[in-house]
């Protein structure tokens, strides 16, 4: 019996097959990659820079002075905000703004509706699993600005 198999042959078709398809995978994940990442920008953190760099280590000093201590925890479904000083005793502020949102997008982010119980800020937050911030903007009762974010993670 005779071998009837065909050889195959590598063409110039073949190659340019083989780059279009190469390449074309490569610019189809970039261009996914690139409209994702538009997509979830949350934006800018200060119009200018500059101007806000100006004023930076003033803030930063007079942040520092007050000595505060900030942690948070959440567990079943209660979000506590500690604001503590350099000895440890509980701080209440005059005024006090947080957002509770994802790090990477805003579509979830949230204003917690704290109430000051003594020793703590509470509020009834439920939190699916995942990296959460909170971004604190605190006026002290000398009328000193705090800003901070907290960084939490819900398992």
């Amino acid at each position: 019996m005779a071998d009837v198999r065909k050889e195959f042959r590598l063409t110039g078709w073949h190659v340019l097959a083989g780059f279009v398809a190469a390449f074309g995978l490569i610019i189809a994940v970039n261009v996914a990659l690139a409209v994702n990442a538009v997509r979830t920008f949350p934006g800018l953190e200060t119009r200018n820079s500059y101007i806000a760099s100006q004023t930076f280590d003033v803030r930063r000093a007079a942040q520092q002075a007050l000595g505060w201590n900030i942690s948070a925890t959440h567990d079943g479904g209660l979000l506590v905000l500690k604001i503590v000083d350099d000895n440890g005793v509980p701080v209440q502020a005059a005024k006090m703004e947080v957002i509770l949102g994802r790090p990477t997008h805003q579509k979830a982010d949230r204003v917690p509706q704290f109430r000051w119980d003594g020793t703590a800020y509470v509020a009834h937050e439920e939190l699916a699993k995942g990296n959460w911030d909170l971004w604190i903007n605190a006026t002290a009762m000398d009328g000193t600005p705090f800003e901070q974010r907290l960084e939490m993670y819900q398992p």
